[in-house]
Protein backbone atom coordinates (compact mmCIF):
# COMPACT_ATOMS: atom_id res chain seq x y z
CA UNK A 1 0.00 0.00 0.00
CA UNK A 2 2.83 2.37 0.97
CA UNK A 3 4.58 1.55 -2.32
CA UNK A 4 1.44 2.42 -4.32
CA UNK A 5 1.05 5.76 -2.53
CA UNK A 6 4.72 6.54 -3.20
CA UNK A 7 4.34 5.61 -6.89
CA UNK A 8 1.21 7.80 -7.21
CA UNK A 9 3.04 10.73 -5.58
CA UNK A 10 5.98 10.26 -7.97
CA UNK A 11 3.68 10.31 -11.00
CA UNK A 12 1.83 13.41 -9.77
CA UNK A 13 5.16 15.17 -9.23
CA UNK A 14 6.12 14.41 -12.85
CA UNK A 15 3.04 16.18 -14.21
CA UNK A 16 3.65 19.70 -15.56
CA UNK A 17 2.02 22.67 -13.83
CA UNK A 18 -0.51 22.93 -16.66
CA UNK A 19 -2.16 19.67 -15.54
CA UNK A 20 -3.09 21.26 -12.21
CA UNK A 21 -4.24 24.43 -13.98
CA UNK A 22 -6.54 22.34 -16.23
CA UNK A 23 -8.22 20.83 -13.15
CA UNK A 24 -8.58 24.29 -11.60
CA UNK A 25 -10.06 25.67 -14.84
CA UNK A 26 -12.63 22.88 -14.96
CA UNK A 27 -13.69 23.59 -11.37
CA UNK A 28 -13.88 27.39 -11.80
CA UNK A 29 -15.56 27.53 -15.23
CA UNK A 30 -17.82 24.60 -14.36
CA UNK A 31 -19.16 26.53 -11.38
CA UNK A 32 -19.47 30.03 -12.89
CA UNK A 33 -20.42 29.28 -16.53
CA UNK A 34 -23.63 27.31 -17.00
CA UNK A 35 -23.29 24.48 -19.53
CA UNK A 36 -19.49 24.62 -19.58
CA UNK A 37 -19.09 20.95 -18.58
CA UNK A 38 -21.84 19.69 -20.90
CA UNK A 39 -20.75 17.03 -23.44
CA UNK A 40 -21.71 19.43 -26.26
CA UNK A 41 -19.46 22.21 -24.98
CA UNK A 42 -16.57 19.85 -24.20
CA UNK A 43 -16.76 18.56 -27.78
CA UNK A 44 -16.86 22.18 -28.92
CA UNK A 45 -13.65 22.89 -26.96
CA UNK A 46 -11.98 19.95 -28.71
CA UNK A 47 -12.99 21.04 -32.20
CA UNK A 48 -11.99 24.66 -31.53
CA UNK A 49 -8.59 23.55 -30.22
CA UNK A 50 -7.86 21.41 -33.29
CA UNK A 51 -6.31 24.22 -35.35
CA UNK A 52 -4.22 25.35 -32.37
CA UNK A 53 -3.00 21.76 -31.88
CA UNK A 54 -2.03 21.51 -35.56
CA UNK A 55 0.21 24.58 -35.06
CA UNK A 56 1.49 23.69 -31.58
CA UNK A 57 2.72 20.21 -32.62
CA UNK A 58 5.28 21.46 -35.18
CA UNK A 59 5.98 24.51 -32.98
CA UNK A 60 7.13 22.04 -30.29
CA UNK A 61 9.66 20.55 -32.70
CA UNK A 62 10.87 24.02 -33.71
CA UNK A 63 11.29 25.12 -30.07
CA UNK A 64 13.08 21.85 -29.23
CA UNK A 65 15.77 22.93 -31.72
CA UNK A 66 16.08 26.21 -29.76
CA UNK A 67 14.16 27.94 -32.57
CA UNK A 68 10.94 29.88 -32.99
CA UNK A 69 8.46 30.35 -35.83
CA UNK A 70 6.37 33.49 -35.47
CA UNK A 71 5.27 33.31 -39.12
CA UNK A 72 2.87 30.38 -38.56
CA UNK A 73 -0.31 32.44 -38.13
CA UNK A 74 0.33 34.58 -41.21
CA UNK A 75 1.38 31.56 -43.31
CA UNK A 76 -1.76 29.67 -42.20
CA UNK A 77 -3.86 32.67 -43.22
CA UNK A 78 -2.15 32.77 -46.64
CA UNK A 79 -2.61 29.00 -47.12
CA UNK A 80 -6.32 29.25 -46.28
CA UNK A 81 -6.73 32.15 -48.71
CA UNK A 82 -4.97 30.19 -51.48
CA UNK A 83 -7.15 27.14 -50.78
CA UNK A 84 -10.34 29.21 -50.88
CA UNK A 85 -9.21 30.99 -54.09
CA UNK A 86 -8.63 27.66 -55.86
CA UNK A 87 -12.06 26.39 -54.78
CA UNK A 88 -13.84 29.56 -55.95
CA UNK A 89 -12.09 29.36 -59.32
CA UNK A 90 -13.30 25.85 -60.07
CA UNK A 91 -10.55 23.69 -58.59
CA UNK A 92 -11.48 20.57 -56.67
CA UNK A 93 -10.74 20.00 -52.99
CA UNK A 94 -7.69 17.88 -53.84
CA UNK A 95 -6.10 20.60 -55.96
CA UNK A 96 -6.97 23.26 -53.39
CA UNK A 97 -5.40 21.26 -50.56
CA UNK A 98 -2.31 20.60 -52.68
CA UNK A 99 -1.95 24.34 -53.39
CA UNK A 100 -2.30 25.15 -49.70
CA UNK A 101 0.25 22.49 -48.72
CA UNK A 102 2.67 23.72 -51.41
CA UNK A 103 2.41 27.29 -50.13
CA UNK A 104 3.08 26.16 -46.55
CA UNK A 105 5.97 24.03 -47.78
CA UNK A 106 7.51 26.97 -49.66
CA UNK A 107 7.52 29.11 -46.51
CA UNK A 108 8.88 26.17 -44.51
CA UNK A 109 11.78 25.84 -46.95
CA UNK A 110 12.38 29.60 -46.75
CA UNK A 111 12.41 29.58 -42.93
CA UNK A 112 14.62 26.49 -42.78
CA UNK A 113 17.11 27.95 -45.27
CA UNK A 114 17.32 31.32 -43.49
CA UNK A 115 17.71 29.80 -40.02
CA UNK A 116 19.80 26.69 -40.66
CA UNK A 117 21.92 27.47 -43.71
CA UNK A 118 22.24 31.27 -43.49
CA UNK A 119 22.43 31.35 -39.70
CA UNK A 120 19.80 34.05 -39.17
CA UNK A 121 18.20 34.25 -35.70
CA UNK A 122 14.86 32.35 -35.90
CA UNK A 123 12.86 35.32 -34.58
CA UNK A 124 14.27 37.67 -37.23
CA UNK A 125 13.97 35.17 -40.09
CA UNK A 126 10.36 34.25 -39.33
CA UNK A 127 9.46 37.89 -38.68
CA UNK A 128 10.48 38.53 -42.29
CA UNK A 129 8.45 35.63 -43.69
CA UNK A 130 5.52 36.69 -41.48
CA UNK A 131 5.48 40.05 -43.26
CA UNK A 132 5.68 38.38 -46.69
CA UNK A 133 2.81 35.99 -45.94
CA UNK A 134 0.68 38.76 -44.46
CA UNK A 135 1.23 40.97 -47.49
CA UNK A 136 0.47 38.17 -49.98
CA UNK A 137 -2.75 37.21 -48.16
CA UNK A 138 -3.97 40.81 -48.33
CA UNK A 139 -2.89 41.17 -51.97
CA UNK A 140 -4.69 37.99 -53.12
CA UNK A 141 -7.95 38.94 -51.40
CA UNK A 142 -7.70 42.71 -51.80
CA UNK A 143 -8.59 42.81 -48.11
CA UNK A 144 -11.94 41.03 -48.66
CA UNK A 145 -13.08 37.57 -47.59
CA UNK A 146 -13.32 34.88 -50.29
CA UNK A 147 -16.79 33.37 -49.85
CA UNK A 148 -19.12 30.96 -51.67
CA UNK A 149 -17.22 27.76 -50.89
CA UNK A 150 -19.32 26.16 -48.13
CA UNK A 151 -20.66 23.40 -50.42
CA UNK A 152 -17.16 22.14 -51.35
CA UNK A 153 -16.04 21.82 -47.72
CA UNK A 154 -19.30 20.59 -46.18
CA UNK A 155 -17.72 17.14 -45.66
CA UNK A 156 -15.39 18.66 -43.03
CA UNK A 157 -18.39 19.11 -40.72
CA UNK A 158 -19.20 15.39 -40.84
CA UNK A 159 -19.16 12.97 -37.91
CA UNK A 160 -17.62 9.50 -37.89
CA UNK A 161 -19.36 7.22 -35.37
CA UNK A 162 -20.54 10.35 -33.58
CA UNK A 163 -17.05 11.89 -33.39
CA UNK A 164 -16.47 15.12 -35.39
CA UNK A 165 -14.09 14.57 -38.31
CA UNK A 166 -11.87 17.45 -37.21
CA UNK A 167 -11.31 15.75 -33.82
CA UNK A 168 -10.26 12.54 -35.60
CA UNK A 169 -7.82 14.59 -37.72
CA UNK A 170 -6.41 16.10 -34.50
CA UNK A 171 -5.91 12.63 -32.95
CA UNK A 172 -4.20 11.32 -36.11
CA UNK A 173 -1.93 14.39 -36.27
CA UNK A 174 -0.94 14.04 -32.61
CA UNK A 175 -0.07 10.35 -32.85
CA UNK A 176 1.80 10.89 -36.13
CA UNK A 177 3.99 13.64 -34.65
CA UNK A 178 4.43 11.59 -31.46
CA UNK A 179 5.71 8.64 -33.50
CA UNK A 180 7.92 10.95 -35.56
CA UNK A 181 9.48 12.55 -32.49
CA UNK A 182 9.99 9.49 -30.29
CA UNK A 183 10.44 6.57 -32.70
CA UNK A 184 12.40 7.89 -35.70
CA UNK A 185 15.90 9.15 -36.46
CA UNK A 186 14.35 12.54 -37.29
CA UNK A 187 13.01 12.86 -33.73
CA UNK A 188 16.34 11.81 -32.22
CA UNK A 189 18.08 14.52 -34.24
CA UNK A 190 15.48 17.14 -33.22
CA UNK A 191 16.36 16.59 -29.55
CA UNK A 192 20.07 16.54 -30.38
CA UNK A 193 20.00 19.78 -32.40
CA UNK A 194 18.63 21.63 -29.38
CA UNK A 195 20.59 19.73 -26.75
CA UNK A 196 23.95 18.76 -28.25
CA UNK A 197 24.48 19.86 -31.84
CA UNK A 198 28.27 19.37 -31.60
CA UNK A 199 27.80 15.64 -30.97
CA UNK A 200 25.75 15.37 -34.17
CA UNK A 201 28.50 17.05 -36.18
CA UNK A 202 31.12 14.74 -34.66
CA UNK A 203 28.97 11.76 -35.61
CA UNK A 204 28.99 12.91 -39.24
CA UNK A 205 25.31 13.90 -39.30
CA UNK A 206 24.26 16.75 -41.61
CA UNK A 207 22.72 18.72 -38.76
CA UNK A 208 21.90 21.74 -40.93
CA UNK A 209 19.76 19.66 -43.31
CA UNK A 210 17.85 18.03 -40.44
CA UNK A 211 17.45 21.43 -38.75
CA UNK A 212 16.01 22.93 -41.94
CA UNK A 213 13.77 19.87 -42.19
CA UNK A 214 12.06 20.82 -38.93
CA UNK A 215 10.91 24.13 -40.44
CA UNK A 216 9.94 22.40 -43.70
CA UNK A 217 7.79 19.92 -41.76
CA UNK A 218 6.22 22.81 -39.83
CA UNK A 219 5.38 24.59 -43.09
CA UNK A 220 3.75 21.45 -44.50
CA UNK A 221 1.64 20.99 -41.36
CA UNK A 222 0.53 24.63 -41.57
CA UNK A 223 -0.40 24.15 -45.25
CA UNK A 224 -2.58 21.14 -44.43
CA UNK A 225 -4.18 23.07 -41.55
CA UNK A 226 -5.38 25.62 -44.12
CA UNK A 227 -8.24 23.22 -44.93
CA UNK A 228 -9.36 23.12 -41.28
CA UNK A 229 -9.33 26.92 -41.04
CA UNK A 230 -11.39 27.35 -44.21
CA UNK A 231 -13.83 24.68 -43.00
CA UNK A 232 -14.26 26.52 -39.69
CA UNK A 233 -14.76 30.01 -41.17
CA UNK A 234 -16.51 28.97 -44.42
CA UNK A 235 -14.28 31.50 -46.18
CA UNK A 236 -10.76 32.59 -46.97
CA UNK A 237 -10.33 35.56 -44.66
CA UNK A 238 -7.20 37.74 -45.10
CA UNK A 239 -6.55 38.01 -41.34
CA UNK A 240 -8.16 34.78 -40.09
CA UNK A 241 -5.17 33.33 -38.20
CA UNK A 242 -2.99 36.38 -37.57
CA UNK A 243 -1.58 36.11 -34.05
CA UNK A 244 -2.46 32.43 -33.64
CA UNK A 245 1.25 31.57 -33.47
CA UNK A 246 1.38 33.25 -30.07
CA UNK A 247 -1.30 30.90 -28.72
CA UNK A 248 0.74 28.01 -30.15
CA UNK A 249 3.94 29.26 -28.47
CA UNK A 250 1.98 29.74 -25.24
CA UNK A 251 0.63 26.17 -25.42
CA UNK A 252 4.13 24.75 -25.96
CA UNK A 253 5.62 26.84 -23.14
CA UNK A 254 2.78 26.01 -20.75
CA UNK A 255 3.24 22.33 -21.62
CA UNK A 256 6.76 22.40 -20.21
CA UNK A 257 8.95 22.52 -23.33
CA UNK A 258 12.10 24.52 -22.67
CA UNK A 259 13.35 27.17 -25.10
CA UNK A 260 16.87 25.95 -24.35
CA UNK A 261 18.69 22.60 -24.18
CA UNK A 262 16.22 20.66 -26.35
CA UNK A 263 14.06 19.58 -23.42
CA UNK A 264 10.35 19.00 -23.91
CA UNK A 265 7.38 16.68 -23.82
CA UNK A 266 4.84 16.41 -26.64
CA UNK A 267 2.03 15.30 -24.32
CA UNK A 268 2.70 18.47 -22.33
CA UNK A 269 1.99 20.44 -25.52
CA UNK A 270 -1.36 18.65 -25.83
CA UNK A 271 -2.20 19.65 -22.25
CA UNK A 272 -1.09 23.21 -23.04
CA UNK A 273 -3.38 23.34 -26.09
CA UNK A 274 -6.29 22.11 -23.95
CA UNK A 275 -5.50 24.71 -21.25
CA UNK A 276 -5.50 27.55 -23.81
CA UNK A 277 -8.66 26.15 -25.46
CA UNK A 278 -10.48 25.75 -22.15
CA UNK A 279 -9.44 29.27 -21.10
CA UNK A 280 -10.76 30.84 -24.32
CA UNK A 281 -13.97 28.80 -24.31
CA UNK A 282 -14.67 29.37 -20.62
CA UNK A 283 -14.16 33.12 -20.96
CA UNK A 284 -16.41 33.15 -24.06
CA UNK A 285 -19.17 31.29 -22.21
CA UNK A 286 -18.73 33.74 -19.31
CA UNK A 287 -19.03 36.69 -21.74
CA UNK A 288 -15.49 38.07 -21.30
CA UNK A 289 -14.21 40.29 -24.16
CA UNK A 290 -11.54 38.98 -26.56
CA UNK A 291 -9.00 41.63 -25.51
CA UNK A 292 -9.17 40.46 -21.89
CA UNK A 293 -8.82 36.85 -23.10
CA UNK A 294 -5.35 37.71 -24.43
CA UNK A 295 -4.44 39.00 -20.96
CA UNK A 296 -5.76 35.75 -19.46
CA UNK A 297 -3.62 33.61 -21.80
CA UNK A 298 -0.56 35.60 -20.71
CA UNK A 299 -1.42 35.01 -17.04
CA UNK A 300 -1.95 31.31 -17.81
CA UNK A 301 1.59 31.02 -19.23
CA UNK A 302 3.12 32.82 -16.24
CA UNK A 303 1.15 30.72 -13.73
CA UNK A 304 2.09 27.38 -15.33
CA UNK A 305 5.78 28.28 -15.64
CA UNK A 306 5.80 29.62 -12.06
CA UNK A 307 4.38 26.35 -10.73
CA UNK A 308 7.05 24.37 -12.61
CA UNK A 309 9.83 26.70 -11.39
CA UNK A 310 8.71 26.44 -7.75
CA UNK A 311 8.47 22.65 -7.94
CA UNK A 312 11.98 22.41 -9.43
CA UNK A 313 13.36 24.46 -6.52
CA UNK A 314 11.57 22.25 -4.06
Amino acid sequence: MHHRVHELARRLAALPGVAYILVLQAIVFGSVAQGFLSPLNLTNIGTQATILLMLALPMTLVILTEGLDISMGAVLTLCSVVLAWVLVHGGGIGLALAASAAMGLAFGVANGTLVSYLGMPPFVATLGTLGMAQGLALAITDGQSIVGISAQIAFMRADVLGIPLVLIIAFVAYFFVHALLYYTRFGTYVFAIGGNREALALAGVHARAWHAGVYVFAGLMVGITGLLLVARTNSGHPTAAFGMEFDAIAAVAVGGTSFERGEGWLFGTLLGVLAVGVMRNGLNVAGVSSSLQVVAIGLLVIAALLIDALRRRA
